[in-house]
């Protein structure tokens, strides 16, 4: 036994080979996680290694029986299963994690995949979808459910939008000329504006970038793709 009743590891032992997928089954409504948990048992290349009633649980077995693959509930009471999965790729645990969310959305999918999440599927996939995914996610694969993988998109160009101010043609030139290191007299001659039109632009660009200083500017700048 682990941690409460509801959170339960099984021997090791009992598995009939070694190449079997070592599975954790995590959902705090219990008919669902009972459903899942029936469903790998039933499964010969599957072996149920543990199951929890929360996120907190699930990440204690986790790191207690560090399965293959943990089949977690996106929304779980104390950690969510987002929260899990970042966990496990912080602390660079072995077990690859599949996501299961009522409500499939590319805000959330995005997060989740961000997190490290290896699979992310909806909670009203058929049996077959869900244990499909956990053996190919023990492959190293990844797996997004189908319907999720057009408002990922849209939320990637979303994100990507928010992350690449729109800088106006001319801070663009200003920003090329600070990062071949001119100075602010040099940008003026080049672009044939006064130094104090150039240092207002410096200012926009510091403010649209967050940055304070030229060389935190140009830094930042290529994290975004902004410069080549």
């Amino acid at each position: 036994m682990i941690g409460t009743p509801d959170t339960r590891a099984y021997d090791r032992g009992m598995a009939a080979s070694s190449s079997r997928v070592r599975v954790l089954v995590a959902d705090d409504h219990p008919l669902f996680r009972e459903a899942v948990v029936r469903a790998v048992k039933e499964r010969p290349e599957l072996e149920l290694v543990a199951e929890a009633a929360d996120g907190t649980q699930a990440l204690d077995a986790i790191r207690d029986v560090k399965p293959d693959v943990a089949v977690l509930d996106v929304k779980m009471p104390g950690l969510d299963g987002i929260k899990v999965a970042n966990a496990v790729a912080r602390d660079r645990l072995p077990t690859r994690v599949v996501l299961l969310s009522a409500f499939l959305d590319g805000a959330m999918a995005f997060d989740a995949v961000a997190a490290g999440a290896a699979a992310y599927l909806s909670k009203d996939a058929d049996r077959r979808r869900i244990l499909d995914t956990i053996t190919a996610v023990s492959r190293g694969e990844t797996v997004l459910a189908p319907e999720i993988q057009g408002g990922l998109a849209t939320e990637i160009r979303l994100r990507g939008a928010k992350d690449r101010p729109g800088l106006s043609e001319r801070e663009r030139q200003v920003l090329t000329l600070i990062a071949d290191g001119k100075s602010a007299p040099e940008i003026g001659r080049v672009l044939f504006l006064s130094t104090a039109t150039v240092k207002s632009h410096l200012q926009a660009l510091y403010e649209k970038l967050g940055v304070s200083d030229r060389a935190a500017a140009v830094a930042e700048a290529m994290r975004r793709g902004l410069l080549e």
